[in-house]
């Protein structure tokens, strides 16, 4: 079997994007968590997943929720990304969001929302996966903050110009 580190360090090589999953706890209050783990699974229905850490601060509120939220943050938001990622008790504590069509916390200038209900969750190792059926969305124009090696980064970065000049052509 694979090792650890080199099982993390393969996968490290897989630029994704980086989200903010949130729900609400049993007494209605806003918790999320930063994810990389997110993709889609369907067009018809439409649906999502995301993969969380059995040991995450707010595991037991998403386990329990009938609904959630992935707001997929811009690369202005690796702040966010920072704080959402933290031990922190109370990630909100001092943050303003607002509530979405399912009454969800939504990030605020999150380059996209993706509102869902629960439908499914598959324990998967150390993380549980859970299916969302997407129930509301919406995005605005910008550039996505991504995780790549281990490091928050941005796409005007990771497009650097190659051998060819642009007027050059490129690979034919």
């Amino acid at each position: 079997m694979v090792g650890l580190d080199d099982f993390r360090h393969v996968l490290g090589h897989f630029a994704s994007g980086i989200t903010i999953v949130t729900t609400r706890d049993a007494d209605g209050r806003p918790v999320g968590l930063t994810a990389t783990a997110f993709t889609s699974v369907s067009l018809d229905p439409p649906l999502v997943l995301i993969c969380v850490d059995l040991k995450a601060r707010c595991y037991a509120a998403l386990e329990a929720c009938e609904r959630f939220a992935v707001n997929i943050l811009g690369s202005h938001q690796e702040a966010l990304a920072r704080r959402f990622a933290s031990t922190l008790e109370d990630k909100f504590h001092g943050f303003e969001c607002h509530a979405g069509h399912l009454e969800l916390p939504l990030i605020p200038d999150a380059l996209a929302h993706i509102e869902c209900e629960k439908v499914a969750a598959y324990r998967g190792g150390d993380h549980t996966i859970f299916l969302g059926r997407v129930e509301a969305v919406r995005a605005r124009d910008g550039d996505p903050l991504l995780h790549y090696r281990g490091q928050y980064d941005r796409l005007q970065s990771a497009l650097k110009p190659g051998p060819f000049s642009a007027a050059g052509g490129g690979v034919r």
